[in-house]
This record gives structure tokens, sequence and C-alpha cells, in this order.
């Protein structure tokens, strides 16, 4: 629309229009006087300034410039006779230049596999008709490789932004001598400013040993040997594009591992085991080439923060209580799940050139997985627990999951005391008051009362922020405390009086034990230490209480030898 009125005001003011059309029976080529057309009804492109239009203008327009000079000239002007043969010579040879400058195509490869992740910031410059290479090469950068790049002379560049440290690539085939030596300092001062020159050259021109790389093209006439500087940088934008986009591929396979594990379904905490087995090798890759560098040109500082944080907790040894501790949110495997697929998913598209394919969309991994917090709030000490007032976002899925894993061994609840934590806990300093009771434990009496200094048993589940059973030395009551936390802070511990069974079948026991500080593993190597082997059956003959409070090493005495 803007051409065809551009060339309406034209016409109006009595001008004559000739055009350079890619396509019959267009608008433009109805109103103009003339046209030439550069397809032959093949691989016809609309509204795209395409790179393959591009080399065809230029041709055309070398075609119509010969042709009004040589409806202008005199006869008599040997000079412009002279000019006109070389230039249409000149480009009866570009398209087998063009064809060996597609043959140093794994050496730009090669470059732009070198260089295209080392600078953050990019720019392209020339000088005379290498000028017209530069916007042409800048243009395709920017679409291909996703970046806002400038366009400069190349005398110019030094007094703009060399502060910037950027790569430079550099248009200067065909230069005569003199200006060849020009360019060839104005490079060097490009690399004195810690600048990365990358340098498209003629032949036999070894001016440019400042340069980080040269990119030969053949002779050609000189005035059209821009056009080999526009094809090795659309070949480089395209290499470049790749090569970035190569470096989301360790990204893309860890995000893989996830989508396929969730694909398949089921439970959030045997999915999680699942991906922690096969993340290792794609978080391994992508972090050790974040530590080289690779990434500085094209991952925000910010994105990459996050992902190497969220494999970090993913393949720690409890990866949702670290989650919990790094982000301060209360976490479950599908939230850690969710968040490691939105921080990998934001690395890929940053990362992501789809030059042959359109971009991945993500997945929500939450569909396919069993959350791992149901059934845990239809638990009796749970709900207790959130009956005594505690709110939900203050328990982690750690501990809300091994309060559900108690609740077997728990017969009844019989009282609670709630605790609000303040201060300084790793210095000491912290105190502690009640907040409220409820049963039995509005008739006790507390130490608390006497003393609000944080002490003892208290301090040890505030500190650990772990769920601890426990019996009192005085009165021999059972109790479980609680921690409550924010933003990866204690502010309360929930103290449940309890009742717990007598005994427990074997099996039900060891989900307990299994669930609770891992307290049936540690007995299971504290006996076959000495024994050989344990015997689960047994644990169907110690009480409840004993099981989950005494030490180990007393535990482990019911298995020695009879």
């Amino acid at each position: 629309t803007d051409t065809n009125r551009t060339v309406d005001l034209a016409r109006a003011r009595g001008a004559s229009v000739l055009a350079i059309v890619n396509r019959r029976g267009t608008e433009l080529s109805i109103k103009a006087d003339g046209v030439m057309y550069t397809s032959d009804g093949r691989d016809v492109e609309m509204s795209v300034a395409s790179t393959k239009a591009f080399y065809a203008q230029v041709a055309a327009g070398a075609l119509y410039a010969c042709a009004l000079s040589s409806a202008l000239s005199k006869s008599t002007d040997k000079s412009a006779d002279k000019a006109r043969h070389e230039l249409l010579a000149g480009l009866r040879t570009i398209p087998d230049a063009l064809v060996e400058v597609l043959a140093t195509r794994p050496a730009i490869a090669a470059a732009a596999k070198q260089f295209a992740s080392a600078r953050r910031y990019w720019t392209v410059v020339g000088n005379g008709m290498n000028t017209i290479a530069a916007q042409e090469v800048r243009i395709k950068l920017s679409e291909l490789c996703y970046k806002s790049i400038s366009s400069d002379t190349t005398e110019d560049k030094k007094h703009i932004d060399l502060s910037c440290e950027p790569l430079i690539f550099v248009c200067a085939s065909g230069l005569l001598e003199g200006t060849a030596s020009d360019v060839a300092k104005e490079i060097a001062i490009y690399r004195a400013h810690k600048a990365l020159p990358i340098v498209v050259a003629t032949a036999g021109q070894h001016r440019f040993d400042a340069a980080a790389a040269v990119l030969l093209v053949p002779h050609v006439e000189s005035s059209l040997a821009f056009i080999l500087s526009v094809m090795v940088g659309h070949l480089f934008g395209y290499e470049a594009a790749l090569a970035i986009d190569a470096l989301a591929r360790p990204l893309r396979e860890a995000r893989e591992v996830i989508e396929h594990a969730v694909e398949r379904g089921g439970d959030a905490n045997i999915l999680l085991t699942k991906i922690r087995a096969e993340l290792g090798v794609p978080a391994t890759r992508f972090t050790d080439a974040l530590a080289t560098g690779n990434y500085d040109g094209n991952l925000e500082a910010s994105t990459a923060v996050r992902i190497v944080t969220m494999l970090r907790d993913t393949l720690s040894s409890d990866p949702v209580q670290a989650y919990q501790r790094t982000s301060g949110k209360i976490a479950s495997p599908e939230l850690l799940l969710d968040d490691l697929t939105s921080a990998l998913t934001r690395g890929v598209d940053e990362l992501t050139r789809p030059v042959d394919a359109i971009k991945h969309q993500a997945k929500t991994v939450t569909v396919g997985i069993s959350r791992s917090d149901e059934g845990l709030f239809d638990r009796p000490l749970v709900k207790a627990l959130l009956e005594a007032g505690v709110a939900r976002d203050r328990l982690s899925y750690r501990v809300l999951k091994i309060v559900a894993d108690l609740d077997a061994a728990v017969s009844s609840v019989t009282g609670f005391t709630r605790y609000q934590i303040e201060g300084d806990i790793a210095g000491n300093t912290a105190t502690i008051t009640i907040v409220d009771r409820g049963g039995m434990s509005k008739n006790l009496a507390s130490r608390v009362d006497r003393n609000s200094h944080l002490v003892g048993t208290k301090r040890r589940v505030a500190s650990d922020q772990e769920v601890l059973v426990a019996r009192g030395r005085s009165d021999n009551r059972t109790v479980i405390m609680v921690p409550e936390t924010k933003s990866g802070e204690t502010t309360g511990i929930t103290l449940l009086h309890v009742m717990f069974h007598d005994r427990l079948a074997a099996t039900a026991m060891r989900a307990v034990l299994q669930g609770y500080d891992r307290r049936y593993d540690r007995l299971v190597d504290w006996v076959t230490e000495t024994e050989g082997s344990f015997r689960e059956d047994r644990l169907a003959e110690v009480a409840v209480a004993d099981l989950l409070i005494l030490p180990i090493s007393e535990m482990a005495d019911h298995w020695r030898s009879r």
C-alpha cells in the first residue's frame, strides 16, 4: 500500500514510473509505465523482503541503470560504454561466484558456531557499496537471530559504541588497495577495544589479521562485490541461528524427560523419582556449557539462575524440601515439576531460533499426574492439626506428608498447644509464646509460661523444621511437634497431644516408620550390622510409641538373637 501510494504521488507530479516486480497482475504493475519481472511464475513471495528478491532486484537495478545510461549517453562517450560493459560482464559472473560462496558454507558455519554466543550485542558495518550489504545483512541477522542489531559505516563505528564490546560483522569484499588499508586499521581499532570483528574479504587479502575470523569470497567486478558480502551475511545469519538454537538442546532434553514421565501418568512422588534419575545428563551438559560462557550472549542472567536453581533443587536428595527452602513456597512434587518445566521453557524460548520449524509449545505437566496431596487432608491427624488453627500455607509438603504417614500410629488426639516463635533461632535469641490451647492442654502447666526463651526440643524442631515425636520425661505423655513455616522461616510450632496404638501389624508399622525420620531404613541398617538379616514380622511385637521415640540403638535390641 505505501509503495502504491508513493507511485500515485509521483505520477500525479508528472513522473514516469519503472517497476521491478516479482508477480504479474499486481496493482503496481498496472500503475507503472514500465515493468521488469524478476520471477518466472514459480516460488513467488508476496509482501516479503526475501533474500532471493534482494539478489534479483540488485540484478534488475543494474540492468535498468545500464539501459538508462545507454539511452542518455552520447554515442562518443567511450567511458560510459566501457563501464556498462564491465558491469554487465561482471553481472554474468555473479551466479558462479555465488555458487563458490555456497561451497564455503562449512567455514561460515564454523565461525558462526564459534562466535554467535560470544557476544550479546552485534552490529554490521560496511563502506561504499558494502554499506548496502551491511544494511541488508543487518535485516537478515535480526530476523534470524532475534537480536536488535545496528548498521553503521565502517569508519564511524569506532566513534559510537565500541564500549559494549560487540560482535562486528564487517562487509569488506571488493575493496581497492587504499580503502582496504583504511578498513584494516579500523578493524585493528575494533579488536583493541575487545570487540569481535568477523570480516568478509576478497580472496588474496591479507590485511585483516586483527579480525577474529576472515571469510573469503572470490574476485568479481568491484562494484558488484558487495553482493557476495550479502550472501556470506545471509549464510552466517542462518548458521548463527542454528548455533544459538542448538544451545537449547539440553534444556529441551530435560523438559522431554519430564513430559514423557508425565504422559505416562501416575503418582507425583514416583514420577519425581523417575525424572531425577534421567535428568542428570542434560542438566550436567547445560551447567558445564553455562560455566564456560556458551550462554553469555543469548540467555538472560535471571533465566540462567532460575534454571540452575531449579535443577539443583530437583536433583538434591530431598527435592521438595530443598525447593521449599529456596522458593519460600509451600512446595509439592507437582509444584516443583511445574516450576521446573516453566523455567526450562523460558530458557528454551529465549534460545529457540525457528529457522525450519515452529516453536515448541510446552505442555502443562500436571496433566497425567495424580496430585500427591490427594488423600492427605482426609487423615484424622492432619484434620486435627488444621482444626487446631494451623494455616495450610504454613505446612510444607514434607511436613504434611510426615503427619499423614504418622496417622496410622495414632489412636486419638487429646489436645493441642500452638506456639508462636519470634527472633533469631540460629543466634539463640528467639522467643516462644503460647497463642492457643485445646483439649487436655488447657489444664497443663507449661515451662513457656515461666521462661519465653526458645530452648530444648522445641528449638530443635524450629531449627530443623522437622516433625518430632517425643515423650515427656516427667509426665510420660506422648506428643507430636509440627513446625509452621513461612518463606523458609519457622514462625511457630503446633504440639499435638496424642495416644498411640499399642501395636500395629508389621506392614502398617513399616509404612509408618518409612514415613517418619527414615526410622525403618536406619533400624534395618543397625540390626543387619550385627544380626545379618532383619525380621520384619517383629515390628508387630514392639510398642508403637517405642518404635517411634526410642533411640535406634535401643530398638535394635529387640532383634538380637534369642
